[in-house]
Order: C-alpha cells, then sequence, then structure tokens
C-alpha cells in the first residue's frame, strides 16, 4: 500500500541527526520545529486523506519566507529529503514525507487584495476559503476550486479547475507572479518577465521547482450573488442527463460551468422518501455572469427529466464555494484519479454508467467536469499544462470510511480509470493523481509535448532533484 513507511525507505537519510542539532536549529525557526514525540506530532503529520500515514523525521511550520530558506538549507545540510505541506488537502499524500523534513506552509495564510488593480497576493498556505473571503469583500474572484478548505499552493501548481473555469481559465492562468524558495536556499521572483522560464513552468509543473511561498493572481467580478443549479435526477435518467449535457458543450455560454456527478441522494429530507440514499445523477453549474441572467441561463438543467429534487438557487458566492464542503470531512478515506476524454458520445456515457452502477461506496462519485471555453483559447505551449483542447475530463472520485474498504475501493478505481483510456488521447489532471503508481509514464503523458521543456528548467533550477517528492519531473540537460 503507498500509504505506508516501508514504500519510502529509499529516501530516508542514511545520517541520524543528533537531538542538539535540533536544538541550534530551532533557534533560527520563528515558528514552530516539532519532532517526533513531541505533542504536536501526531496532528501535524495527519493530512486531511485519512489513507495517508507517514512518519516525517521532522516538521517545520515556516512563519515566513525566512523560515523557509533556513528549512531548506538544513535538509540540505543534512540529507534529508523534503515534502511541502500548503493546505494539507492532499489526496495523494506527498505533502508529507517518511522519515524526512515537512516544510509546512500552514501558517503562512495571509491575503492582501488590491481592488483598483484588480489583483491578490497570497502565501503558500492560505487556503481558498481565507482568498475567497478578502476577494468577495470588493466583488472580486480568482478562478479556484469548489472545496474551500483546499489549500492554494498545491491546487495552483497543477491547475486549477472550478466553477469560473470556463469564464476566465484555470488557476494558472490568471497568476501574474510567486515567490519561490529554490532547492539552494534562494528567494527568486517569478513572473513574465523575470525568471520566466520559472514562471511558465510554475504553471502547471507542480511542485518540481521550489517551495512557492506566495502568489499573485488577477481578480474578476463575480457575485457577490451567483446562480448555481443543483438538481438530482433518477440514475435511471442518467443516459439522456449525459446527453443533454453532451450538447450544451457546444453552446452553453462561458459565464456557466458544469459538473454531472453520479452520486447517492442525502438520506433525509427534503428529500423525497422513496429517494433518499439512492443512486442519482445530479448536475452542479454556475452561471457567474450578471445574476439577472443566471436562471435563465440554468433553467434547460432543471428540465431534462422529472427531478428527485432540485436546490438551484440564487446565492451568495462564498456560499457557492462552500456547497460541496461537508463531503469531504478531515480525516475520510480518498483515492482519486481523473482522465482527459476526447468526446462523450454514446459509448462514453454507457461505459460511465456501467461503472457507477458498481461504485463500492455510497460516498463515492464519479464526475463528468464540461471543459472548453477560456482554457482552450490558451495555446498547450503557453503554460507547463499542456492538455487545452479536451472538451470534457472524468473526476474519478473514490471516499469511503472503513480501512477494510481500502483495496475494493481503489480497485474500482484503478479499473475505471484503464478503462476510460479508449476514449482519450491522453493527459490527466495531476491533482487527481491516485498514488501516482504509473510513475513517470502518468507524468509524461500529463505534460505531454512540454515534457522535455520542464525537464531542462528543472535541471536548471534543481539540478539534483531535491524537490522529488511531488509528481516528480526528472532533471535533463539539453
Amino acid at each position: 500500500m503507498e500509504t505506508t513507511s516501508s514504500n519510502h525507505n529509499e529516501n530516508l537519510s542514511e545520517k541520524p541527526i543528533d537531538t542538539s542539532v535540533y536544538e541550534s536549529f530551532r533557534r533560527k525557526i520563528k515558528g514552530e520545529v516539532i519532532l517526533p514525540g513531541e505533542p504536536d506530532y501526531g496532528s501535524a503529520r495527519r493530512l486531511w486523506n485519512g489513507m495517508i500515514d507517514k512518519h516525517p523525521a521532522v516538521i517545520v511550520r515556516c512563519k515566513g519566507i525566512a523560515d523557509v530558506i533556513h528549512a531548506i538549507r538544513f535538509a540540505r545540510e543534512h540529507e534529508l529529503p523534503v515534502a511541502v505541506r500548503g493546505g494539507g488537502h492532499n489526496v495523494s499524500g506527498n505533502a508529507v514525507i517518511e522519515g524526512g523534513m515537512v516544510v509546512d506552509l500552514s501558517l503562512m495564510r495571509s491575503v492582501h487584495v488590491h481592488p483598483g488593480e484588480k489583483r491578490v497576493w497570497a502565501e503558500g498556505g492560505a487556503k481558498l476559503g481565507d482568498i475567497d473571503h478578502e476577494t468577495q469583500a470588493f466583488g472580486l474572484a480568482v478562478p479556484i476550486g469548489v472545496v474551500s478548505r483546499t489549500g492554494i499552493g498545491g491546487l495552483t501548481l497543477h491547475g486549477g479547475y472550478g466553477f469560473l473555469t470556463r469564464k476566465y481559465g484555470l488557476t494558472i492562468d490568471n497568476m501574474l507572479s510567486a515567490t519561490v524558495v529554490t532547492a539552494d536556499g534562494r528567494l527568486l521572483y517569478a513572473d513574465k518577465n523575470e525568471n520566466a522560464d520559472l514562471f511558465w513552468a510554475l504553471r502547471g509543473g507542480g511542485g518540481n521547482f521550489g517551495v512557492v511561498t506566495s502568489f499573485e493572481f488577477q481578480l474578476h467580478p463575480v457575485g457577490p450573488e451567483v446562480w448555481i443549479a443543483q438538481v438530482l435526477y433518477p440514475v435511471s435518467q442518467a443516459k439522456k442527463v449525459l446527453q443533454a449535457f453532451r450538447s450544451y458543450q457546444q453552446n452553453w455560454p462561458d459565464e456557466l460551468s458544469g459538473i454531472a456527478v453520479f452520486w447517492n441522494a442525502p438520506a433525509e429530507e427534503p428529500i423525497p422518501e422513496e429517494f433518499r440514499g439512492t443512486a442519482v445523477i445530479i448536475l452542479v453549474a454556475c452561471y457567474c455572469g450578471d445574476v439577472r441572467e443566471g436562471e435563465q441561463a440554468i433553467q434547460p438543467l432543471r428540465e431534462l427529466a422529472t427531478p428527485v429534487a432540485d436546490f438551484s438557487s440564487r446565492m451568495p458566492f462564498l456560499e457557492a464555494q462552500q456547497i460541496f464542503d461537508p463531503e469531504y470531512p478531515d480525516g475520510r478515506r480518498y483515492y482519486w484519479k481523473a482522465i482527459n476524454i476526447d468526446h462523450l458520445e454514446d459509448p462514453v456515457i454507457d461505459a460511465l454508467i456501467g461503472h457507477a452502477a458498481k461504485r463500492p461506496s455510497d460516498l463515492t462519485s464519479l464526475d463528468v467536469w464540461m471543459a472548453g471555453g477560456a482554457v482552450s483559447r490558451v495555446k498547450p505551449e503557453d503554460t507547463a499544462y499542456a492538455h487545452r483542447g479536451i472538451p470534457f475530463m472524468i473526476g474519478i472520485e473514490a471516499n469511503w470510511e472503513n480501512p477494510s474498504e481500502d483495496e475494493d475501493n481503489i480497485r474500482w478505481s484503478r479499473e475505471l480509470f484503464e478503462d476510460m483510456k479508449r476514449f482519450s488521447s491522453g493527459g490527466t489532471y495531476l491533482n487527481f493523481p491516485g498514488f501516482v503508481e504509473e510513475g513517470e509514464a502518468l507524468i509524461k503523458s500529463s505534460y505531454a509535448g512540454n515534457y522535455r521543456r520542464l525537464q531542462s528548467i528543472k535541471a536548471k533550477y534543481d539540478p539534483d532533484n531535491f524537490f522529488s517528492s511531488t509528481m516528480n519531473i526528472l532533471p535533463k540537460k539539453n
């Protein structure tokens, strides 16, 4: 199992570090240095994904850039492998490392808005809810994800899908600059003019190039209210619903982003008694344009069949950004994968319906994300994120509670992923990578024609592959 310590023994430092050395290190750190056996160690090593159970040699909760620099230099001096933790909402578990150092940015959550310039700066440990809270005070937003407790660092560095994606692009498409502590302990500023190659790589290339201590984003006028579609249909109507979803793909306005979700209905009111806890297909969509036009824009989604329930409404954008939060609590067991698909013709729909019927957990969802819009108008070579032209992405979200169900849920996810390859010309969303069990093959497929350029940039900024714990791009000189 990828969550156990034995899989990472090759990363362990061969030199045990004397406790007195750590005491000297503590004096350089304004934040916290947490060692095994200390009171906060148990909670500090835990991630949102309850499957992950790793034991770092040291956890450094940084309060600022100086702490990050000291941590990186200490890790290099003592040959400690490093993982970087932002919001901790990490599916694959790579934000914690067995026997190494966790550079924990969770105390670095400041967000500063310049409403006149429509820009926002967020520290690397900020969560999506932190950013929405500050920006919505001015009727502005960054295109980010849909679960407010997600960390901005992990979400951004591999793309960033959400309710505003079709209108304003991926999160990386709205990234203006970043500050990065590199493997040699330097602080670099990266934007389209300064360290432009690094800036290009950060927009989709993951945590391979350093510790991103802050991000700068472009803001857009959104809210304060939006229209949200939340329509539950019987799963028996799934084919009809997805056929309509497919037909809308060409005609939907960019202001409308949506997801079709195979899930189970809530088991309580106001769901009609005969449908409580049963399998359904849910259409969730957000219209981020003029709120006076939103109800009309989402209305077709509410009329595809006779719904089990319809919770569509006009609501504050801040609330819309939190509607999925209750479904993803801390400590639940998660295994997520994703795959780009080339179309949503009937054979794809039939396959999805078949796999959805075999979901091993009622908590598990199978999601069809509508792509296109602004995402597709960025050239594949303009950012490290390569797969720009896809019309749909399949999200495989296995969620369950009991460890005895691990094998069934992981097997179902992997079989679905493999089956969907027949409808895909390649690529995945690396924020949903499973446990990266495919290794370099998954990475190469995801970056396609951008992979060699990423390898060259990796060789420039991290030639020794110091940052190797997260979807690793191997350095390669030209």
